[in-house]
C-alpha cells in the first residue's frame, strides 16, 4: 500500500519525518546578522515586543476616534487606520460615485478637518500610525503631516507607515487611479520628500497581504511582494535616491494563514531573500537590507459559519507571525466575515496577542523554531520555489511588465481556483464549512454603519467650502496640475493645498487631468 502524499497549499510535499539529512547546507546563522533569516534583531522580543495594532476605521472621523481611544485604553501600542472606498480611490464623500460606500469599509476622510477629528486628543508624536492607503496615500500623508504641524510636533519624531504599494493594486486588489508609471512617480516623490522631512516614517509598506487575500499561495505571496519591492527600489535608484537612506524606510506587510509551519518558513525565507536582493542592488548599510514587516491574520480564512471558531484560527495565525519574527501585528475580530468588528471582537483579538506576549513564553528566546529539521527544510523549500517565480518576473522585465502582461494576475487566479476546488471536493477540510457543520448557527449581531453618513460628510464639505479662501484653493490646485507635467516633487505642493483646505477629491482630480485613469 503506497504512503499517502501530503502537500502544503504552495504544493510543497511534507515528508512523514525529517532528519538532519534534510538540512545539509544549513549554516549556523545568528539573529541580527546578514541575511537575517533568524530575525533582524539579535535579542528580538526580549529587547522589545512587536507593536500590537488593531485595524480600525468606520463611519465618520468622530466615530473612529472613539474606537481609537478605546483601543489605546486597552493596551494597543499603535493605531492602524482603515479608509472607506471613496477615500481610497480619490472621491470626496459628496461625489455621485461615492453613493452607498461612504464610511462603510473604513473611515471617510475628505479634508484636513476630518483628519483633525480622527486624531482628536491623540498626540501624533506619541503614537505610531499605520495607514492602509495606496492611490491617495500621498494626500493622506499630507493631511497627517499638516495635522502634526498644527499640533506643534517635531516632524523628525513622527513614526508610522503608509501602505503606498500601488503595484499590488493592479495585480490583486483594484483600488488604483492612475497608470502604473505615473503612480510610481508619486511614490518616488514620497520617498524623496520623507527622507529629508520625515526621517522616521516608513514610506511604503510593500504588501503581500492583499495578494494572499486574492488567493495566492504562501510562496507566491513572498515572490510577488519582494519583486514589487525590487521595482520600487529600482524606481528610486533611477531618481538618484540613496539606497542606504530610503532602504531603511521600506517595510513589508504580510498575511498569516493557518498552516503554522509553512507561514513561519515563509517569514524566515522572505527576510533572507530581501537581504540578498538589497545587497545585489547596491545596499551596504545593514539596516537597509533588513526586511521589517507588519502582519495581519488572514481575513480570507475567517468563516461566517460558526464564527467563534475564528478565535482559534486567529490564535494559530498569531503564533505563526510571532514565531516567524514579525515587528508589528494586527489580529482580526472573530466576526469580520459577517461585518466590521464589534468592540467585543476587537478586544478579544487584542487579548489574543497579549496572551501570546505575556503568557506563552514564545518571546523569551529568539527564533525558537530554528534548528527544527522540518522548519529549516521547509524554509529552504519555500525560498527555492519563491526564487523560481522571482526569476520568471525578472525575465519578463520586472514587476511592472509582469503586471501589465497579466502574469501575476493569472498565477493568483489559478491558485485561488485550485484552493476553492479542493474545498468544494472535500480534499481540504474547513471546520464548520465542509465538515463538522451544525444545523443551527449562533446568531452574532453584526456591526452596522448608518446610511446617513454620506449626508453628514457632504454637509461638512459644503461648510468647509463656504469658509475657505477660493483664490488660495485655485492657486494651490493649479500649482499641483502644472507640477505634475514636470519632474518637480509633488509633496510640498500637496501639503500646502491641504493646509489651504483643498479636499482629497480635488487634489486627486488635478492629477487625473494630467495622468489619466488606468483602465
Amino acid at each position: 500500500m503506497s504512503e499517502k502524499k501530503v502537500y502544503t497549499d504552495s504544493d510543497i510535499e511534507i515528508k512523514q519525518i525529517y532528519t538532519e539529512q534534510d538540512i545539509p547546507n544549513n549554516t549556523s546563522e545568528l539573529p541580527g546578522t546578514f541575511p537575517y533569516k533568524r530575525g533582524i534583531q539579535a535579542d528580538m522580543y526580549r529587547g522589545r515586543l512587536w507593536t500590537m495594532r488593531q485595524y480600525a476605521g468606520f463611519s465618520t472621523a468622530e466615530e473612529s476616534n472613539k474606537r481609537y481611544h478605546y483601543l489605546l485604553s486597552q493596551g494597543v501600542m499603535g493605531l492602524s487606520v482603515a479608509f472607506d472606498l471613496p477615500t481610497q480611490i480619490g472621491y470626496d464623500s459628496d461625489h455621485e460615485l461615492a453613493e452607498g460606500e461612504v464610511g462603510k469599509v473604513g473611515v471617510a476622510i475628505d479634508s484636513l478637518e476630518d483628519m483633525e477629528l480622527l486624531f482628536k486628543d491623540i498626540r501624533l508624536e506619541e503614537v505610531s500610525t499605520s495607514m492602509t492607503i495606496n492611490a491617495t496615500g500621498f494626500i493622506l500623508l499630507a493631511f497627517y503631516v499638516a495635522l502634526a504641524k498644527k499640533q506643534g510636533a517635531d516632524l523628525s519624531k513622527i513614526t508610522g507607515t503608509i501602505q503606498n504599494d500601488i503595484l499590488k493594486e493592479y495585480a490583486a486588489r483594484g483600488t488604483y487611479i492612475y497608470p502604473p508609471k505615473a503612480s510610481m512617480r508619486i511614490i518616488t516623490d514620497i520617498f524623496e520628500w520623507c527622507s529629508t522631512h520625515l526621517p522616521k516614517w516608513n514610506t511604503i509598506s510593500i504588501s503581500g497581504y492583499h495578494i494572499r487575500e486574492a488567493g495566492s499561495t504562501a510562496v507566491q505571496e513572498i515572490a510577488f511582494t519582494l519583486s514589487n519591492g525590487k521595482a520600487y527600489v529600482k524606481a528610486a535608484l533611477d531618481k538618484g535616491l540613496d539606497i542606504n537612506v530610503f532602504g531603511k524606510r521600506l517595510s513589508f506587510f504580510f498575511n498569516a494563514h493557518n498552516h503554522l509551519f509553512e507561514e513561519v518558513a515563509k517569514f524566515r525565507a522572505a527576510r533572507k531573500m530581501w537581504a540578498t536582493m538589497m545587497k545585489e542592488l547596491g545596499a551596504t548599510d545593514p539596516k537597509a537590507m533588513m526586511l521589517r514587516f507588519h502582519t495581519q491574520t488572514g481575513g480570507a480564512t475567517l468563516t461566517a459559519q460558526q464564527p467563534l471558531n475564528n478565535i482559534s484560527r486567529v490564535t494559530i495565525q498569531t503564533l505563526a507571525a510571532v514565531l516567524g519574527g514579525t515587528q508589528s501585528l494586527h489580529t482580526n475580530g472573530f466576526d469580520e466575515a459577517l461585518s466590521l468588528p464589534s468592540e467585543d471582537a476587537a478586544r478579544i483579538a487584542l487579548r489574543t496577542q497579549q496572551v501570546v506576549a505575556f503568557e506563552s513564553g514564545i518571546p523569551d528566546t529568539v527564533d525558537p523554531l530554528a534548528g527544527s529539521y522540518f522548519v529549516e527544510s521547509l524554509t529552504n523549500d519555500v525560498e527555492q520555489k519563491a526564487w523560481e517565480l522571482v526569476h520568471k518576473i525578472d525575465a519578463l522585465g520586472g514587476s511592472v511588465s509582469a503586471i501589465e502582461e497579466g502574469f501575476m494576475q493569472d498565477e493568483i487566479g489559478k491558485s485561488a481556483y485550485e484552493y476553492q476546488r479542493k474545498i468544494e471536493s472535500g480534499e481540504k477540510t474547513i471546520v464548520g464549512v465542509n465538515q463538522f457543520t451544525v444545523d443551527k448557527e449562533i446568531q452574532i449581531p453584526g456591526f452596522k454603519i448608518d446610511d446617513t453618513i454620506q449626508q453628514i460628510q457632504a454637509a461638512k464639505i459644503a461648510a468647509l467650502k463656504r469658509k475657505r479662501d477660493p483664490k488660495k484653493v485655485e492657486l494651490c490646485l493649479n500649482a499641483i496640475t502644472t507640477a505634475a507635467s514636470t519632474d518637480q516633487n509633488l509633496m510640498p505642493l500637496v501639503i500646502t493645498a491641504v493646509e489651504s483646505l483643498c479636499t482629497l477629491g480635488e487634489i486627486a482630480n488635478c492629477l487625473r487631468t494630467v495622468f489619466g485613469e488606468y483602465k
